[in-house]
């Protein structure tokens, strides 16, 4: 999956509706993201059909369950071809490991293994929330952090995280790993179910490997139109970034 490009979240139940809101963007090659939602309501197949019109998938499920399950689980989608899946970093270490082989054992010879990557905290939860009802000591950014160097222990590629936490993640753990950020808005004044969200120039400053992008693209008005803006000002920070880097 290409860095520069964000991840479009297709939140949508019917691959109808997939395919009409893909029509605005024609050739052009996405990084896409298949939820829990459509994956339970058109199965494999849109997979499948969306890979074999040139985009690049993250399967978004977040697997959580015994080691077993998971590994055989993972074992299967392997071979769908998609770029990325993900856990809950929540199933613990020996859950992690054995996602990771059930990876390397079901991708097909001579294909690259698909990513994994954890998912530390949701994005919808707040400070308040994390306290109150996960009873935890730690802040909800050092929960996120040692969630994130579990997964780095047990051989994962990244975390799913808020923008507000790559650039720590980074330098806790390491630049390569990745860091795939949901919660992005144009502007963060918009009242939703998101709570630690960023712009798209905001999360290429904190460190965001990848960005996803749902609702601000697929409730636009003009979705390509949003898109493109999503994207000129994401790499646009991007290069100033590393342009900035350079002369230091």
């Amino acid at each position: 999956m290409e860095k520069r490009k964000p991840i479009i979240a297709l939140d949508f139940n019917k691959a109808s509706e997939v395919h009409a809101f893909l029509t605005s963007f024609g050739d052009e090659k996405l990084n896409i993201k298949i939820g829990m939602e459509l994956f339970y309501s058109s199965g494999p197949d849109i997979v499948i059909d969306l890979i074999d019109s040139n985009h690049d998938i993250f399967l978004d499920l977040k697997l959580h369950d015994i080691p077993n399950t998971v590994q055989k689980a993972m074992k299967v989608l392997a071979q769908l071809g998609v770029g990325m899946v993900n856990v809950h970093a929540q199933g613990g270490r020996k859950m992690m490991e054995a996602a990771r082989e059930g990876l390397e054992q079901g991708t097909p010879p001579g294909q690259t293994r698909p990513r994994l990557i954890a998912v530390t905290q949701l994005t919808s939860l707040s400070e308040e929330a994390f306290k109150k009802e996960q009873k935890s000591f730690l802040s909800l950014e050092e929960s996120i952090l040692d969630y994130a160097k579990l997964a780095n222990t047990a051989g994962l590629d990244g975390v799913v995280c808020s923008p507000l936490e790559a650039k720590i993640i980074h330098e806790e753990i390491s630049e390569k790993f990745l860091t795939v950020t949901p919660g992005i808005r144009l502007e963060t004044k918009i009242t939703d179910d998101q709570t630690r969200i960023a712009t798209p120039k905001q999360a290429a400053l904190g460190g965001s490997d990848y960005i996803v992008v749902g609702r601000p693209i697929t409730k636009a008005e003009n979705p390509f139109e949003t898109y493109q803006k999503i994207q000129n000002d994401w790499e646009k920070t991007l290069k100033e970034g590393v342009q900035s880097n350079d002369n230091q």
